[in-house]
Parts: C-alpha cells; sequence; structure tokens
C-alpha cells in the first residue's frame, strides 16, 4: 500500500487537490489510487526510475538558466499526476475561452480606435507606461482580429477550493511540448490504468495548433507553409521548437533562413531555391523579430518581417505587439475588459491585487511588505518578484527602493496558499505546491487544451513552480467521473 507522510500533511492547511481533509482520495483520484495501493511494494519505485529513463531516451530537456550554465538536464517529473474531475474542467474552459476573446478584442481596440481609452474603463496612463506597447502595430488589424493566437494561462487554486487565474501569457508562452511529453511517458508505464479510466486526451494539440496556424494563411492553400522560428539551440524552449515543428509537419528555421523579397513576402532559403513562407510560429520576442522595426542590433530576426506582415503576406503568431495585454497591471483589468467588450461577468475570478501606480495602494503594499507577492509588470518565470513572508528584511527594503523609484512597474498581490498534491519523495507521498498553464488558441475558432501543464514546486514550502528555477511537472488528467 502506498504510504502518505502524515507529519508533512498534517502541517498542510492547503487545499490539495487528489486528497481530502480525511486523506482519502477525491471522486476524479479514486482509480489513481485504487491502482497505486494494488501495486507491489517497490513497484512504483521501479517505474519512476523507468519514467527517468524515458524521457533521457526521449530528449525531453530544459536549460534552468539559474544555475548558470546552457547546459541541458533532463525534465524534471513527478509520476503521480493530478486530476480534475470533468465537470468542474468545463467551466474553467469556459472561463478561458471568455478570458481569450476579450483580450484579444482588447488588444486590437488598442491599436486603432481605443474606445476602451475614450469611454475611461481603461486608463490612459496604464497604457502610456506599458512596456510592451508597439507603436509599430497601429493601424493593423490582423486576419480574424485575432493578436494573441496561443495563450498560456496560470492557474491556481486558493485553500477556499476556488480556482484563480494567477496571470495571462500571451507573448511566446512555452510548455506544451512538455505536457505532451508528460502524458506520452505516463501512457508507456501505466497502460492499465489508461485503460481503467476515462482519461480525456491531449494528444490533438499539434493537429489543433497546425489548424489555428493554417487560418493564418494569406494564400488560398490547402497545405500553407508554415515556419516555426527559433532563436536557436541555446534557447531553453529550444526542444519544444524542434518538438512542435516535428508533430506539425512545419519548418523549424532560424532568423537567416529567412528573407523578405521586394514583393514584401516572407521566403526561406533551401537547397532548390526560395520557398514563400505563408504563416510564422514565432518563438523570439517582439523586440529581436525585425531589425528594421526593433533593436537594429538583433541577429535573431528577419529584416523587413514587419512590412511583410504590415502588407497581410504573412501570418505571424503571436502577432507582434500581443504583449501589451501581457503585463501584470493590465491583468488587474481584465475583469472589467470582459464585462466592457463582452458584457459578461467573468467566469474565472482574478486574484485581488495592488498597484503600485496609485498612491494609496502603493502606501499599503509599502506597509505590508511582509504579507504580500510584489511582481515586476513584464517579467515572466518567477523572476524579479519578491515572496514578502519568506524574504529578509534586507530584500523587502530592497524592493521597497524599486516600488518607490518606478511604481508602474509593480503589482501585489496577498500570499495564497496555493493547492498541493502528493507528490513521490522516496517512497512516500509529501504535499507539494503546484499550478496549472492550459493551452488556449484562437484564429477563426477557440480551442482548449483538456488540462494543460501542471508545475509542481519539488522542494517542501516552495511556492516557486517555474521550470526555470527548478521546479518540475506532472502530467495533469482531466477524469470524466460520471460513468
Amino acid at each position: 500500500m502506498i504510504e502518505i507522510n502524515e507529519q508533512e500533511y498534517g502541517a498542510n492547511i492547503a487545499f490539495d487537490e487528489l486528497l481530502d481533509e480525511n486523506r482519502q482520495p477525491r471522486p476524479a483520484a479514486r482509480a489513481l489510487f485504487n491502482y497505486l495501493n494494488a501495486l507491489p511494494p517497490g513497484e512504483l519505485e521501479s517505474r519512476r526510475e523507468a519514467v527517468e529513463a524515458a524521457i533521457l531516451t526521449m530528449g525531453i530537456t530544459f536549460t534552468v538558466y539559474s544555475e548558470g550554465t546552457n547546459i541541458d538536464r533532463a525534465w524534471p517529473f513527478d509520476i503521480v499526476p493530478r486530476t480534475i474531475a470533468k465537470n468542474e474542467w468545463l467551466r474553467i474552459e469556459e472561463g478561458l475561452k471568455q478570458r481569450l476573446t476579450a483580450l484579444n478584442l482588447f488588444i486590437n481596440d488598442l491599436y486603432n480606435e481605443q474606445k476602451i481609452v475614450k469611454d475611461g474603463v481603461f486608463p490612459l496612463e496604464v497604457l502610456a507606461g506599458s512596456k510592451n506597447f508597439r507603436t509599430q502595430c497601429k493601424g493593423i488589424t490582423p486576419r480574424f482580429g485575432v493578436w494573441a493566437h496561443i495563450c498560456g494561462t496560470d492557474l491556481v487554486r486558493d485553500k477556499d477550493g476556488v480556482v484563480y487565474v494567477l496571470e495571462d501569457n500571451l507573448r511566446v508562452p512555452s510548455g506544451v511540448s512538455y505536457m505532451l511529453g508528460n502524458r506520452e511517458v505516463m501512457k508507456r508505464l501505466f497502460p492499465e490504468i489508461f485503460q481503467a479510466s476515462l482519461i480525456l486526451p491531449v494528444d490533438d494539440y499539434p493537429t489543433q495548433l497546425y489548424d489555428t496556424l493554417a487560418a493564418l494563411s494569406p494564400r488560398e492553400t490547402s497545405w500553407p507553409v508554415i515556419a516555426v522560428l527559433t532563436p536557436g539551440i541555446f534557447n531553453s524552449a529550444y526542444f519544444e521548437h524542434s518538438y512542435l515543428a516535428q508533430q506539425m509537419g512545419a519548418y523549424l528555421v532560424e532568423g537567416s533562413d529567412l528573407i523578405v523579397d521586394k514583393d514584401n513576402c516572407v521566403y526561406m532559403k533551401t537547397v532548390t531555391g526560395l520557398t514563400r513562407v505563408d504563416v510564422i510560429y514565432r518563438r523570439i520576442d517582439d523586440d529581436f523579430l525585425d531589425p528594421e522595426a526593433f533593436r537594429s542590433d538583433s541577429a535573431l530576426g528577419v529584416p523587413g518581417l514587419m512590412r511583410a506582415w504590415r502588407e497581410g503576406n504573412v501570418g505571424i503568431a503571436n502577432a507582434p505587439g500581443s504583449g501589451v495585454a501581457d503585463d501584470k497591471v493590465v491583468y488587474t483589468y481584465v475583469p472589467q475588459i470582459i464585462q466592457y467588450y463582452l458584457n459578461q461577468e467573468p467566469i474565472l475570478a482574478n486574484v485581488p491585487s495592488y498597484l503600485c501606480m496609485f498612491e494609496d495602494q502603493r502606501e499599503y503594499v509599502l506597509a505590508n511588505l511582509d504579507k504580500l507577492v510584489v511582481k515586476p509588470a513584464n517579467e515572466s518565470g518567477g523572476y524579479g518578484m519578491l515572496i514578502g513572508p519568506r524574504a529578509t528584511p534586507e530584500e523587502r527594503d530592497q524592493f521597497a527602493a524599486l516600488i518607490r523609484e518606478n511604481p508602474r512597474n509593480y503589482m501585489a498581490q496577498p500570499t495564497l496558499d496555493i493547492s498541493t498534491a502528493p507528490t513521490l519523495a522516496g517512497n512516500q507521498l509529501v504535499p507539494r505546491h503546484l499550478d496549472l498553464r492550459p493551452f488556449v488558441l484562437q484564429s477563426d475558432r477557440l480551442f482548449v487544451t483538456t488540462g494543460g501543464l501542471t508545475r509542481v514546486a519539488m522542494k517542501a514550502g516552495s511556492l516557486v513552480v517555474n521550470s526555470s528555477q527548478g521546479g518540475g511537472s506532472k502530467d495533469t488528467w482531466i477524469v470524466d467521473t460520471e460513468e
């Protein structure tokens, strides 16, 4: 029988995704625990070793920049999956669709009429302070009016059991290949439970992504030429770039592989000559995308790419400038954005937030740094943030100075007791904090992954789940319990 660490679980005050307050499995996890408890002694440890070997064989890697090297390491993975009941997931899915629909309307409005600003719903001073508003994009309306075609929305559950949106990732969201890899590994190592349970699939994501991108093609063709634009092998998510290109049957290219001709079309250099590219799935930040339009010293981008996009000769996902809504200050206005554009109440709640750009809220934040999480507006990967209750007085003083120096760049939230899930440590299950990143696709239609990438803090008590800072992941099972 699998053993639960009673000491760690006894001290755990967070909502646990798999176990109720009596340490009994929740409905969506019952088949999983029945299966685990039926395994012979030592079998789970043996399968964990087999999983680690499979990850190495499959080449699933990630670079952790905080280690000070650019050496890839095996993807950190916990073999006890996270389970969510299908009936709960369906509401989350609708909330994600609602959110991305409103955000794309918002982005398109900002680069055109700016009605939401004129109507006083979204403050001009917030827009004026945005580092990701690109004047080069003004006056453009991409196909379908969609700017953020691929969104990775981070969700957390507080101890009250409510699922909150923690942030929206609309620039170059990563992690979906690890979601797919996690499922592939689990199906190899635990085929029996997939036969015995109604676990909804995730395998169709590459097809859905291809269809989303193909819809952006400016040419009427059954087989548009799609290229995944990568910064190269030293990028932390290069595995994902190459994996998705291979799964979609797309070309994996770097900036030097592409040129924009005098006809303002994008071409790929091949051994047989130039081939026109219809759609670019870019995995490069705006600043480096086109040295003519943005940073002139960029060697990663394609000169003239913005001209080709502006002329409607190539589709780009996500569109340049979509990061204007990928701002933790803008995040606080998403409920109003949903209400303004859709005339609906938000299905998914935001975490209560304080904006340091406003004096009264800033003074509250400065007086309560020991209780709050403070985040910079435009950082990602968990960098540049302060977890107040776990920071030293010196660290809080340093952050206070940063806030006073540039208040527009900081927002704060209460420190949530985010949910946990059983994670295998030795031969015992221990609680570890986690979040969830589902992926939402939008072009001519909307699609949400069935679940997403569950990221888990591998250290006891840690709230940092980001893979770029040493977090791990779990497979995410959406389980149909209504058989």
